[in-house]
């Protein structure tokens, strides 16, 4: 787990069990100068959120271990933290409908493109 850069950057919580995908999330997020955390497992969000809740969750949603889709119902019913908002993201663009019905705000396919990334970031922080 990598922690938050300090200061008054806009926090993005990065979850994906492909190393790759989150070696590039974190040199493009944080040369666009996010504060990144990345998780490689779906059982350590909850820990990341109560130390440090982050302004946007970037979430796979077929993660080995916990399901993101499960993490995306779980935190989007409790109260404090149903307002973070989850953007989800799948190599298979099938599951595009599964993510607004498990709660998700946004929706991506992988491979994305950046400026879809940074578009759906902004627009949600």
């Amino acid at each position: 787990m990598c922690q938050y850069s300090e200061g008054s950057k806009k926090k993005v919580l990065v979850v994906d069990d492909d190393p790759g995908i989150i070696y590039a999330m974190r040199l493009l997020l944080e040369e666009e100068g996010y504060a990144v955390t990345l998780l490689d497992r779906g059982e350590e969000v909850e820990k990341v959120l109560a130390t440090n809740p982050p302004d946007i969750i970037l979430l796979d949603m077929l993660l080995s271990g916990k399901d993101g889709r499960a993490i995306t119902r779980q935190l989007k019913s409790q109260e404090q933290t149903r307002h973070i908002p989850i953007i989800m993201f799948s190599a298979h663009p099938s599951l595009s409908k599964e993510a607004p019905a498990a709660g998700a705000d946004d929706f991506m396919t992988k491979p994305f493109k950046i400026e879809v990334l940074l578009e759906k970031l902004a627009r949600y922080t």
